[in-house]
C-alpha cells in the first residue's frame, strides 16, 4: 500500500521530534512533522503514497491540542522495533497513534484526529 516506511508527526514538541528522528534514521524510516496548514490533506498524500496529490483545501482551524503519530508502510515487525527503540530512548508517550489502512487512507489528518479523540473518550468512559 505505501511506498516506504514513514511516520507522520502532528503537534509534536521539537525536542521529542528530534529524538524520534534519530531513531528513524537508524531504522531507515522516513519521518515528517506535518504543519497545521496541511491538516485538511488526505493521509495518503501526507505519507507520500503514490496516486495521492495535494488538494486545494486550506486548513483554517487551530493546531491539534494533543500530539498524534501516524504510521505508514510499516509491517508489524518494523512497527514493534520502532516502538521498542522509542521506549528504550525514554521518550514521553504520544497518546494518539494510528496506522494508515485502506479504510482511513482517504481521510484527512483532521478527520483521523477527531476519530482518535472520540475513541479515546469512549475507552475512558468504559
Amino acid at each position: 500500500m505505501a511506498d516506504k516506511a514513514h511516520i507522520l508527526l502532528f503537534h509534536v514538541e521539537q525536542g521529542k521530534a528530534m529524538q524520534m528522528e534519530s531513531i528513524c534514521s537508524k531504522l531507515k524510516i522516513r519521518i515528517s512533522q506535518v504543519k497545521p496548514s496541511l491538516y485538511s490533506q488526505k493521509l495518503g498524500y501526507l505519507a507520500r503514497i503514490s496516486g495521492f496529490h495535494k488538494e486545494n483545501i486550506a486548513y483554517t482551524g487551530s493546531d491539534f491540542p494533543s500530539e498524534m503519530m501516524v504510521f505508514s508502510g510499516m509491517d508489524s515487525n518494523m512497527l514493534d522495533h520502532f516502538l521498542d527503540e522509542y521506549k528504550k530512548a525514554s521518550i514521553s508517550p504520544i497518546g494518539l497513534k494510528a496506522v494508515i489502512t485502506p479504510h482511513n487512507i482517504f481521510w484527512s489528518a483532521e478527520d483521523l484526529y477527531k476519530e482518535l479523540i472520540k475513541e479515546q473518550q469512549l475507552y475512558r468512559s468504559l
